[in-house]
């Protein structure tokens, strides 16, 4: 039963706004997300040149994880485990360059977090390979299986596009790769070719 007090175009109205609270959800998510990765890999440099400059060991990385749970008990994801992915990320990707975010309240216009990064001038040919913005767009769970399972970055590369084009969850990444996705995609059509009946 209809509300007789709601206009004539209420429904659309309500689904409208319910599209842009979605829509926009979806972005402030996303917006996170990448901003986790970009966080995430600065810790990683962070530790990798404290490494080499300093010669710290891998003891240091334990005790970091307790000191930040000790300091800041609200925040998660700073186990001694994923720390270590932290750092192993970032040597995944060193290529990559951040740029500098301007300080909230400025007033100075901020481009998106994607837009925020650049390739250093001199890259490894693998790194080559993954814009940032991809690297921005995928979870933290599917780079770590990524990173685990595929040593290949060509290989690697190819699962990243897969599953931004097709929105795999990472349950479904991890099917894909345990039945060798990419080596059947390029098969398919080809296979497809030669069973066409002539012309």
């Amino acid at each position: 039963m209809s509300d007789p007090a709601a206009p004539t175009h209420y429904p659309g109205l309500l689904a409208e706004i319910r599209q842009r609270i979605q829509t926009a959800q979806t972005r402030a998510m996303l917006g996170v997300n990448a901003e986790l990765i970009r966080l995430y890999w600065e810790i990683g440099q962070m530790l990798d040149a404290r490494q080499h400059s300093e010669g710290w060991g891998a003891a240091v990385i334990p005790r970091l994880a307790r000191d930040i749970r000790n300091e800041l008990p609200e925040v998660k994801g700073f186990s001694e485990r994923n720390i270590k992915r932290m750092l192993a990320f970032y040597r995944e990707y060193a290529g990559l360059k951040w740029l500098p975010q301007a300080a909230a309240g400025t007033g100075q216009k901020v481009p998106q977090a994607v837009a925020q990064i650049e390739l250093a001038e001199k890259v490894p040919q693998a790194v080559a390979l993954f814009s940032s913005d991809v690297l921005l767009a995928l979870p933290w769970g599917h780079h770590l299986l990524l990173m685990e399972k595929l040593k290949d970055a060509a290989t690697r590369h190819w699962y990243m596009q897969a599953m931004l084009a097709n929105g795999w969850s990472r349950n479904m990444l991890q099917m894909q790769i345990e039945s060798a996705a990419h080596a059947r995609h390029g098969k398919a059509t080809s296979n497809f070719a030669l069973r066409l009946p002539p012309p």
